[in-house]
């Protein structure tokens, strides 16, 4: 395969390889921010600079970088009626608004209700040219273990379990995206997700437990 200029990987393979590597390097750094969140807890952009770093890291050129130019979601078939991202001079703004909105109702918002929110406007803000998704769902799996005060135990993570199936993750996206086209977003249906995945990842310790 031919390389393209924001490419640093040379094979599929290769990048499967440090797509593997680096996903193992975010989980690591997720637990021990939520260790240190102990001494108090800020979300901010250069945090979320860094998770992104660390999912493309050596993949692509854009590894903790906001980007500086449009992106645009390609669907099949298109359909003008769902969201494309803002443009990137918004954002900065938009990023840090996010950040100000986290912050200030930290302890207002259930761990669900924060994971949430911050995994549906990640991706509908798109502040990265790759890896946002991998970054919303990180970024929302920190959220949710710093907000109930542990990290969570289990061996089929809530980002885990979203990329072995993807579908109704991409349904409740769509879904809060929909509804804040009409008014005030209405993130049920991704709670309710994120309920279900918690509840699955929990639930895998009590098996192993109960297993001979």
């Amino acid at each position: 395969m031919a390389r393209q200029p924001h490419e640093l990987f040379d094979t599929r393979e290769q990048k499967a390889a440090l797509e593997a590597r680096n996903g193992l390097l975010q989980f690591e750094a997720i637990e021990s921010m939520a260790l240190a969140s102990k001494g108090g807890f800020t979300f901010t952009a250069s945090l979320l600079c860094e998770l992104q770093r660390l999912a493309i890291q050596d993949i692509y050129t854009c590894a903790g970088k906001m980007r500086t130019g449009p992106v645009f979601l390609v669907r099949n078939p298109p359909d003008p009626n769902k969201h494309q991202p803002p443009p990137w001079e918004q954002v900065v703004p938009l990023v840090n608004d996010m950040c100000e909105h986290i912050n200030c109702n930290f302890m207002r918002m259930s761990p669900i209700q924060i994971g949430a929110y911050a995994m549906w406007r990640i991706n509908w803000i798109h502040p990265f040219f790759g890896g946002n998704g991998r970054t919303s769902r990180a970024a929302s799996y920190l959220l949710l273990s710093v907000r109930i005060g542990f990290n969570l135990p289990g061996l089929n993570t809530i980002p885990q379990q979203i990329e072995q199936n993807s579908q109704p993750y991409y349904r409740a996206l769509e879904s809060a995206d929909l509804s804040a086209k009409r008014g005030p977003v209405d993130l049920a249906e991704m709670e309710e997700l994120l309920s279900r995945l918690l509840a699955s990842q929990l639930l895998s310790i009590h098996n192993r437990a109960s297993s001979g």
